[in-house]
């Protein structure tokens, strides 16, 4: 069953640009296992859905660690694939106090740092799409905790893994969900839209 998102609605409330992280997790909670990951889990199907979120967006936001990890795959990657062509050319926020705006190879790339999360309000304010965060766990935590995270989209694996960081570890406050789309795929991952 599906439930269809009224983003008029939402952007009549919230004019600002919406934050949406998107995560591949285990059935456990673990965000960080090849277990549960695009490259075992992935499908056309899949594919098609993830395309279509990616097309309201313009921006990307990164932590370092998945910065690193998706530049050395997808700056190789042709034009011919939606993902490369949209992570490729699309300006990507890196949020970190410790790397340096010169080793951004991945371009076009800003870093973002010091008052990180007065920055990211700056940036949910510039007039644009959606700001994409695809992977990057820690930052969408913290994101989430502070308040600053508009939409949540999980992929749920049916696999259990047992161990490996789990997404919602360290949230001490409750933060509310609300469930605005599931999908049930043939390969047996259910994909829910959570706004925050």
């Amino acid at each position: 069953m599906s439930v269809p998102i009224d983003h008029h609605k939402q952007d009549a409330e919230n004019p600002s640009r919406k934050i949406v992280a998107g995560l591949f997790m285990s059935l456990d909670g673990v965000v960080d296992s090849l277990e549960a990951s695009p490259k075992k889990w992935g499908s056309t199907e899949m594919n098609e859905t993830i395309a279509a979120g990616v097309a309201q967006a313009d921006t990307v936001l990164l932590g370092p660690r998945t910065y690193k990890m998706l530049a050395q795959f997808w700056q190789h990657q042709s034009d011919d694939l939606p993902m490369a062509r949209f992570l490729n050319h699309s300006t990507k926020y890196l949020v970190s106090n410790t790397m340096i705006e010169d080793t951004l190879e991945w371009q076009p790339a800003t870093l973002i740092k010091g008052k990180i999360f007065e920055e990211i309000v700056k940036l949910k304010q510039q007039p644009g799409k959606n700001i994409q965060i695809p992977g990057s766990p820690r930052l969408i935590r913290s994101l989430l905790q502070n308040g600053l995270l508009d939409e949540l989209r999980l992929n749920i694996c049916p696999v259990v893994v047992g161990s490996g960081m789990r997404l919602f570890d360290e949230i001490t406050n409750q933060v509310p969900l609300h469930l605005v789309d599931s999908k049930t795929y043939s390969n047996g991952v259910v994909g829910l839209t959570y706004r925050i």
